[in-house]
């Protein structure tokens, strides 16, 4: 069984309750991305995330499923 002290988060213990993503870019960024991290739909969200972290700032920004250029990437 998995027992929480009080302060410490979920997300620090990997513990996704939720969907990451509220919006969605679907404009073109793609040679401003550094990595893609895909994230299958599960108990927690329904929807298949795909977040980019961005070269110059690390900025993490969730990328729209359907948009044409995000399918090629």
């Amino acid at each position: 069984s998995l027992s929480i002290s009080e302060g410490m988060s979920l997300r620090s213990l990997g513990v996704e309750l939720h969907c990451r993503c509220i919006q969605t870019e679907s404009k073109p960024i793609g040679r401003h991305i550094a990595k893609v991290e895909l994230i299958p739909a599960n108990s927690h969200c329904e929807d298949t995330e795909i977040i980019a972290t961005l070269k110059k700032t690390g900025q993490e920004v969730c990328l729209d499923p359907e948009a044409p250029w995000v399918k090629k990437v």
